[in-house]
């Protein structure tokens, strides 16, 4: 069975608004939730970007049951490893075990703000494996002393830790993350249903994990609508991710979808309120061996709306047919 997940997308609402959306999902039956983490949004229409991580510890308080995660965190630019450990640690302790701390190489969009320059992916990639190192030998308790490439940490420790810590997931887009993340993840996570992706992750040592993908969605009654929606906030998904991870900032997005058309949108974004769309465009995803795929309802307004929808018709079609 593939579990169906809620994704708090920061770049389309405040963080009020968000923690009412998750707490909202879990009463709705969702089997998960995911969280964004950006300091940008990708189009200026989203209109917001709140620390991810703060709305994080505000809904692990207003939920009891529905699990928790980063989709993803990037911990080598705008946020140093030995703190990302101490983050993810406090969170779990304050969702009682409900957290999963998702990782990636980032983007240009939100960790150029540190001034640091945007470094290659292979770059990107040594700074990755290295923060998780760090990150996970902070969980194993006790001081960390480390020099290293790309990261410095001066006897530090994490002196709040839960009993067991909190599950690691890698993103993944090609073979080279997929062997950093086969190597040293606890789940992988992708946003494009490539069975190529699973089985690169399985041949580097992640048989038998969880594998997590991410599918945009844009429920409206009126078909017409929910496609200018999906245009107006969500041309930007059409680059795919080698363009994507590099562009700085959401004129640059602007700029390089100024010709995405809402019809081609319509395509890839599964637009109105017929469910058997909603369906099919989760298909994929389960076919190619996913366990979990998280839902993004385009448009932060009509949460609460998709969200309703979902409990009395999405949720069940999805669940009969995976």
């Amino acid at each position: 069975m593939v579990q169906i997940g809620y994704t708090m997308l920061t770049e389309q609402a405040g963080p009020r608004e968000l923690v009412g959306h998750v707490v909202r999902a879990e009463e709705a039956g969702f089997d998960f939730s995911v969280t964004s983490d950006h300091y940008f949004p990708w189009l200026r229409s989203q209109g917001h970007s709140p620390h991810a991580w703060t709305v994080l510890g505000a809904a692990a308080q207003a939920t009891s049951r529905i699990p928790l995660m980063t989709y993803v965190t990037c911990p080598t630019m705008r946020y140093h490893p030995a703190v990302v450990a101490q983050k993810a640690a406090t969170l779990h302790l304050l969702s009682e075990g409900r957290f999963r701390l998702g990782l990636g190489a980032g983007e240009n969009l939100n960790e150029h703000i540190t001034g640091g320059g945007w470094p290659a992916a292979d770059v990107r990639h040594e700074m990755l494996e290295e923060a998780v190192d760090i990150i996970r030998a902070l969980f194993g308790g006790g001081y960390v002393n480390h020099h290293g490439a790309h990261f410095d940490v001066e006897s530090a420790k994490v002196w709040d830790l839960p009993d067991e810590p909190p599950p690691i997931g890698i993103a993944v887009s090609g073979d080279q993350s997929c062997e950093l993340a086969g190597r040293l993840a606890d789940l992988v996570i992708a946003v494009e249903p490539r069975p190529e992706l699973l089985d690169a992750f399985d041949r580097y040592g992640g048989a038998g994990k969880p594998r997590v993908g991410q599918v945009p969605v844009c429920y409206d009654p009126d078909r017409e609508t929910a496609v200018r929606r999906a245009h107006e906030q969500f041309r930007w998904f059409a680059g795919g991710w080698k363009v994507n991870a590099e562009l700085p900032g959401p004129a640059s997005f602007e700029a390089a979808t100024q010709f995405v058309r809402p019809e081609d949108v319509a395509e890839s974004i599964p637009c109105g309120d017929d469910v058997s769309a909603f369906v099919e465009a989760v298909r994929p995803f389960a076919e190619a061996g996913f366990t979990e795929v998280a839902l993004v309802q385009v448009g932060g307004e009509s949460q609460h709306a998709f969200l309703d929808w979902s409990e009395k018709t999405l949720l069940p079609a999805l669940r009969e047919a995976f």
